[in-house]
């Protein structure tokens, strides 16, 4: 897939980017080829590879699953700018 500088400045516009004329022609050429890059990715045959989230052989840590209140009352509430009965205050927002 080739690219054009008139395609260019229309992803350059929907992107809100500010793309000169005169780079137009080089980022044309450097987006064609990243396209055919991404094309040829297609012929690449996957069908006995394993789905993986890692190229690394890792196991993920695990704790146990308890329900906890932290014991961190005091230092939470110590943000905020007013607390009663150990609770945030807020304005009221709605009549």
């Amino acid at each position: 897939m080739s690219l054009d500088k008139a395609t260019v400045a229309r992803i350059a516009k929907l992107a809100r980017i500010d793309v000169g004329e005169e780079d137009q022609e080089r980022l044309a050429g450097e987006l064609s080829g990243i396209i055919d890059w991404v094309e040829q990715l297609d012929e690449v045959d996957t069908a006995d590879v394993e789905p993986m989230t890692s190229v690394v052989e890792m196991t993920l840590k695990s704790r146990p699953d308890e329900v906890t209140d932290g014991a961190r009352q005091d230092d939470v509430l110590a943000n905020a700018p007013k607390a009663v009965h150990g609770f945030y205050v807020v304005p009221k927002v709605v009549e």
